[in-house]
């Protein structure tokens, strides 16, 4: 079996700055995040073919990284009010068109993203994670692809791609990052 799982806010948030500012034919409402989300859904599971997708997203509640360290991600720039409120639509239509969304409170989006991949890899199946999050290549493993979307194009990372590009095993990205 093969699975898709989507970085939802990762993707949203490439989708929203993507695109230039669209609104409801009476322009009360932006939709640009949302049609961008789409059109990179719809041409991932063509190039992706898998037989179920799952997406994650975070949720507005403290993590359990915030209650560990008050300073975690104190100097991010939060998300406009232009995106967030195309959030609950996007979550409303991606149900309707029967995808699983895949939300906790206390924990980010990457971190179902992980898990859910690891799971499913260690049964023997096929994983592909879509994210723009290079944090993400750290789960590349032998059956887990990680698809990076960049703002040009979505590169597909594999162990042997990824060490090429960096030199070590996917799991060394930690190390990396922390030098």
């Amino acid at each position: 079996m093969r699975l898709l799982v989507i970085d939802g806010n990762s993707i949203a948030n490439r989708a929203f700055y993507g695109i230039k500012l669209l609104t409801t034919k009476d322009g009360t409402k932006f939709t640009n995040g949302i049609y961008g989300f789409l059109n990179i859904l719809i041409k991932l599971r063509e190039e992706v073919s898998p037989d179920a997708v799952a997406i994650t997203f975070d949720v507005k509640a403290p993590t359990f990284r915030h209650e560990m360290y008050q300073g975690y991600k104190a100097n991010r720039k939060g998300m406009p009010p232009e995106l967030a409120q195309q959030l609950p639509a996007l979550k409303e239509l991606l149900g309707a068109l029967g995808y699983k969304r895949l939300e906790a409170p206390g924990w980010e989006a990457d971190d179902i993203l992980g898990s859910v991949s690891k799971l499913f890899a260690d049964s023997g199946n096929e994983c592909y994670l879509l994210s723009g999050d290079r944090d993400n290549l750290q789960l590349i493993g032998d059956n887990i692809t990680v698809r990076l979307a960049t703002n040009h194009e979505t590169i597909s990372f594999n162990r042997d791609r990824f060490f090429l590009e960096y030199g070590v095993e996917p799991i060394n990205l930690i190390d990396i990052k922390a030098l």
